[in-house]
């Protein structure tokens, strides 16, 4: 591992664990679920006024790791590396960073690869069903551990940007800034509809077991289509077009068979063998089902009402070629703030990347990013 410059360099992955029985946790749902834990890990530090805490929160396959290496054997840094470190869009010179993995996940935190306390096996499918509200209110529970009681920023693409949104409605009093980036108010039927696919594949493998594997064959297959699937939709038509057009893989012409033959087969085949060897089938199944049932507006009567009681000041970001969540979802979110006199910047990012973009466009979302920090918390002191 060579630690570049703007690199945080080596972290350490943290557990905290509440709700221990009998002060299990309500969820949305109806059930319980105690003792949590969540895995976190922070960046930077935390000033004398603290002010400066920025909590990010990630993607349905992401997690805590968001930036540096847990160990100088990793290969690769954090999955926003990119945007966090010293002088980076999340400047560590200046802010305090945290991210936990979401309940549900499996990478640290409380989900259905966990061990079940009443029985000593994995939770399996007996997990609850979890919401992004569940999601949120756990994090918040992180942050007065830590002794947050205050927000300058939180910040999440995709599902994290659900959870901003979230943050912003549950916890008006505790976050200044919000930045919600290439989401959605409420998820499509298209959107669902691409969810269901993937979780049929999973269910479909008859190593599953009706989510009984653990210790046992796990549903690599299933798992690896759902995959492939998901990431279709986060690549738009242009940048498919631009990596693989319609170039052959390992061959000068067409095999006239069911072996690969392009590119575009192969790098699909390749996302879907590594992402089973890092995540877990059923916390798949959980956090996509967290993802349908997200919608803001439900519980209020619409998205404008949802946010009625909002005192945060957004930085809503899309991008042009995002056909998953396509900038109108963004502009929905828009007009409903400022339907309620909310103080909201919308910007649109041209970019060819489709959904994947908010990963990979670390130019554009650094100016646009660090100058709504800075202003942020100059208002602060």
């Amino acid at each position: 591992m060579a630690v570049e410059d703007g690199s945080v360099g080596i972290v350490e992955t943290k557990c905290f664990t509440y709700a221990e029985p009998p002060d299990e946790v309500e969820l949305e749902c109806g059930r319980k679920l105690g003792p949590i834990t969540l895995a976190y890990e922070a960046y930077g530090e935390l000033n004398e006024a603290k002010n400066n805490v920025v909590l990010i929160v990630h993607a349905l396959s992401g997690d805590a790791h968001v930036a540096g290496y847990n160990s100088p054997d990793d290969e690769k840094p954090g999955w926003w590396d990119m945007m966090i470190g010293p002088g980076k869009g999340f400047d560590t010179n200046k802010y305090f960073l945290l991210c936990s993995n979401i309940i549900g996940g499996c990478k640290g935190s409380t989900g259905p690869s966990s061990i079940h306390p009443q029985t000593g096996r994995p939770y399996g499918l007996s997990f609850p069903v979890v919401t992004v509200k569940d999601m949120v209110n756990a994090q918040k529970a992180l942050c007065d551990h830590l002794g947050l009681d205050k927000l300058l920023c939180v910040v999440g693409g995709s599902m994290g940007g659900m959870q901003v949104l979230q943050w912003a409605v549950s916890y008006p009093d505790m976050v200044r800034l919000v930045i919600p980036i290439a989401t959605t108010g409420r998820l499509s039927a298209q959107a669902i509809a691409f969810n269901e696919v993937g979780r049929q594949a999973i269910m479909s493998d008859p190593d599953w077991m009706a989510g009984d594997y653990y210790g046992k064959t796990t549903p690599h297959r299933g798992l690896a289509i759902a995959r492939m699937i998901g990431h279709i939709t986060y690549m738009s038509d242009m940048s498919m077009h631009q990596k693989f057009g319609r170039m052959l893989q390992d061959k000068a012409e067409y095999g006239y068979d069911f072996v690969t033959d392009f590119q575009v087969e192969s790098y699909l085949r390749y996302r879907g063998d590594s992402f089973v060897k890092r995540f877990d089938a059923n916390s798949y199944l959980y956090i996509t089902k967290a993802m349908d049932y997200f919608d803001l507006g439900q519980a209020y009567g619409s998205l404008r009402e949802a946010f009625a009681g909002v005192k945060t000041k957004f930085l809503v970001i899309s991008f042009s070629s995002d056909w998953l969540f396509p900038p109108y979802q963004s502009k929905e979110i828009i007009s409903a703030l400022r339907q309620n006199d909310i103080d909201a910047i919308y910007m649109e990012i041209q970019s060819d990347y489709g959904h994947d973009a908010f990963l990979l466009e670390s130019v554009q979302l650094t100016q646009v990013i660090s100058n709504f920090l800075r202003h942020g918390q100059d208002r602060t002191r």
